[in-house]
């Protein structure tokens, strides 16, 4: 039985808890909440206890390994006072939206042998996964483009919680980042382009982001990755991936809560909505991810989504933000040409170098 504090229990930590108490082998026994209220009342619902003391969790002996679903700008710390206090981690996304701050965590992990997992759960989604496999396998052929669809559905989340996420690129961008690594199984972006826009809420721009935005990247071999964003859709949650190579094309679609199809003398179409959020989609995903850290634990084996991958993944999305912060177009010989193509090593070194180009 593996006994999980979790540190954090908002929307994601709420939803968390009830996963890990849902397994057979694992239970929650403590919930930090700076909140009291919401450390209680999900407490109460897995039957663990509740504390607004970090402390209590971490010194608890009948904790066995942390859950970290707080707000972004704690993580590093708690990952840090986790690690020193020996318990196993399962952090949500980012690390970090400073890369600063993740280089200097990474560097004073070093001193510490505890297991770290981090929460990219749409690894875990079974259709993005095939998409995944089919490249991995050379089922397509070498991969030529790669295009990767993520639009949240509006309104724009309350205030507070857009001055504190990072911005589209860090919040948004980096699941879409680390899921074009994931699928290019190994061969690593090397140059970055990004534009964006403020189309949806005025709201974004008055906290200096966008809310709508189109990412290019090129990977090591010349793979090309196009990932799109948006703030709002009408239609509920959209999520797509799609993999094209010389043999064919694997695609993963939107999920609806039935596939039923309905036919007509005048149409064909399912007229069954998206399912509307990160939650609703990604439910199944999420639960495979805790099952999927509670698996290595018992194997004494490291987890499948490092803290690198957190890392590499908010290189990337940091490149699209400053591309697109620095892609002011000017006038050459007539032409207009833009800067901000940032070119990476391809390596673990977060290396920007700003060039031009058409």
């Amino acid at each position: 039985m593996h006994r999980f504090g979790i540190l954090g229990t908002g929307r994601i930590g709420g939803m968390h808890a009830g996963l890990v108490a849902a397994q057979q082998d694992a239970a929650v026994t403590w919930c930090f909440d700076i909140d009291p209220s919401r450390a209680d009342a999900t407490a109460a619902r897995v039957g663990g206890r509740a504390t607004t003391k970090v402390d209590e969790v971490l010194q608890a002996d009948d904790v066995d390994a942390v859950l970290i679903a707080s707000p972004t700008n704690t993580h590093v710390e708690l990952i840090l006072r986790s690690a020193e206090a020996g318990k196993p981690i399962l952090c949500e996304k980012p690390i970090d939206v400073d890369l600063a701050k993740v280089e200097m965590c990474r560097e004073k992990l070093e001193g510490f042998n505890v297991p770290l997992q981090l929460g990219f759960n749409r690894r875990y989604d079974l259709s993005h996964r095939a998409v995944q496999q089919a490249v991995a396998s050379g089922e397509i052929g070498p991969l030529e483009l790669l295009v990767i669809t993520s639009r949240d559905p509006g309104p724009p989340p309350p205030r507070e919680i857009l001055e504190a996420c990072g911005g589209l690129f860090r919040d948004t961008t980096i699941h879409d980042s680390d899921m074009a690594r994931f699928i290019l199984c190994g061969d690593e972006p090397v140059e970055v382009f990004a534009m964006a826009e403020n189309r949806v809420d005025p709201v974004f721009a008055e906290l200096g982001d966008v809310d709508t935005a189109m990412i290019t990247m090129r990977s090591k071999s010349g793979a090309l990755v196009h990932i799109n964003n948006s703030r709002r859709t009408s239609y509920g949650y959209d999520q797509r991936v799609e993999a094209f190579g010389a043999e064919g094309m694997v695609r993963s679609n939107n999920c609806r809560p039935s596939e039923t199809v309905r036919y007509s003398s005048t149409a064909t179409a399912s007229r069954e909505p998206l399912l509307y959020f990160f939650i609703e989609r990604y439910k199944a995903a999420y639960e495979a991810e805790i099952r999927d850290f509670i698996d290595c634990l018992k194997a004494g084996k490291a987890p499948n989504v490092t803290f690198e991958d957190g890392r590499r993944a908010l290189i990337l999305s940091e490149a699209a933000r400053r591309s697109e912060s620095h892609a002011q177009p000017r006038t050459s010989n007539g032409y207009f040409v833009h800067l901000g193509i940032i070119q990476l090593d391809g390596g673990s070194n977060a290396v920007y170098l700003f060039s031009e180009g058409l």
